[in-house]
């Protein structure tokens, strides 16, 4: 394996979201928090949880499934909340579980396809990765990964009603 970085390679931040395995660029990601109840706002979509503190920042929440069209997430042990910058705006994002932080090659990036769903349309791309079994073995076949587009999850005038 080649450990040197070249131009096509970035790592994205991999969690699961019910039974789908997401990413999103780790040049996005600002920390991974643990769940904590936020505050909630009136007059705000479903999809906004609330608000909550970033050291002096107020950043909403958002349930990222809801805001894909799905069930809410459970809230258990594992549960947590990334914070991320899009378009110059922090807001956190309640996923299920975070996995693991994945070098990928972006020539190895598949297109989604074109499906007339909410879904498709912030999914940047798939990407296959090799993933690690408990015992620590190797799973040569993988998960397919869903790429979030954050900037087409349009979240930015909702943003601007939460904080």
């Amino acid at each position: 394996m080649n450990t040197e970085t070249t131009n096509t390679d970035c790592k994205i931040v991999t969690f699961i979201l019910g039974h789908q395995t997401f990413g999103i660029d780790m040049t996005a990601l600002i920390e991974i928090r643990e769940w904590e109840n936020p505050t909630p706002l009136p007059n705000v979509p479903g999809f906004i949880k609330g608000v909550t503190n970033l050291r002096g920042n107020v950043i909403p929440v958002v349930g990222l499934a809801e805001r894909l069209g799905w069930e809410p997430s459970a809230i258990h042990a594992r549960s947590c909340i990334l914070v991320v910058n899009i378009l110059g705006k922090q807001a956190g994002f309640l996923v299920d579980e975070v996995n693991d932080i994945v070098a990928i090659n972006r020539s190895e990036i598949q297109p989604a396809p074109e499906v007339e769903t909410i879904e498709s349309s912030v999914i940047d791309g798939l990407v296959r990765i090799t993933t690690r079994a408990k015992d620590g073995t190797r799973d040569e076949n993988g998960t397919m990964v869903l790429l979030l587009d954050l900037d087409a999850l349009s979240l930015t005038k909702h943003l601007d009603l939460a904080a």
